[in-house]
């Protein structure tokens, strides 16, 4: 067996036996793996709070060559998830884990996706990082955590290949009609023009200021900081990614649909 170090999101955790633990952990070097935790629940035990849910933290793993659960000896508490009160905060993260877990294979390196991952859920704690100044700089609002979360989904649909065609016709490349509705073809992988758009199942419609909202998100990584969004755009937004991710996933995602904002409910028009 092969000793590997490696940074880690903790993505899941399970009990096993009475003191240990089953972890699934999003590594930048190796992807994700499935692994044992000896003794993690020991009161004394050597992981101390490393193993959490959503940590972020540096472990060595002793990889296994068959398809038994590989087996982690050390690990090291880089960063720890702690959103104090905020619900928004909690669900955008347990959202990025599913999005981890969902959108990747077992082993597949991907660390721009790690990068984007870990830095969502540094963002989302920020504020209880009393340590970090440049990132404890104030409590974000339900509104500003689903707008990093939009942001965060774009990015790692953008790394795993699943990038969304927000300014051209998904299917032609050609120029969209400004004004009015835009049709958006969910198993087209985004807008269509009036030509493309015909004949295709799965298609929305939405309307211009939610998909400038999009374009915006998915194009800066900085602009969700000081978005502001009428209710019904922030709404119609999150009523669009999660059906969109709906058919990505090939199911209804779990988490996803708790960020809809309870001000109002909204979803996509049929096209």
């Amino acid at each position: 067996m092969a000793a590997e170090k490696a940074r880690a999101i903790v993505i899941r955790t399970f009990p096993f036996g009475d003191t240990s633990s089953v972890v699934t952990l999003f590594t930048r070097e190796s992807g994700k793996l499935r692994a044992l935790a000896k003794g993690a629940w020991r009161p004394k035990s050597g992981f101390d709070a490393a193993l959490d849910l959503l940590s972020i933290c540096q472990v060595l793993v002793l990889r296994k060559s068959s398809d038994a659960l590989d087996l982690v000896t050390e690990a090291c508490l880089e960063h720890r998830f702690r959103v104090g009160r905020s619900q928004a905060a909690f669900l955008g993260g347990m959202h990025v884990a599913e999005l981890l877990d969902t959108l990747t294979a077992d082993g597949d390196p991907q660390p721009e996706l790690f990068d984007v991952a870990s830095s969502t859920l540094r963002i989302l704690s920020a504020p209880r990082v009393a340590h970090d100044p440049a990132l404890a700089t104030h409590d974000l609002s339900d509104g500003l955590v689903r707008a990093l979360i939009t942001h965060t989904e774009l990015a790692m649909l953008r790394v795993v290949g699943q990038a969304q065609a927000l300014v051209r016709c998904a299917e032609c490349r050609g120029a969209i009609a400004t004004g009015g509705r835009v049709a958006f073809g969910m198993l087209d992988g985004g807008v269509l023009c009036e030509e493309c758009r015909r004949g295709k199942l799965s298609v929305v419609s939405v309307s211009t200021d939610c998909l400038a909202t999009l374009r915006l998100l998915a194009g800066s990584p900085d602009a969700w900081r000081s978005l502001v969004l009428p209710p019904a755009i922030d709404s119609e937004v999150r009523a669009v990614m999660n059906t969109m991710l709906s058919h990505i996933f090939g199911r209804r995602p779990r988490v996803a649909p708790l960020l809809q904002p309870r001000s109002r409910s909204a979803s996509p028009r049929p096209a």
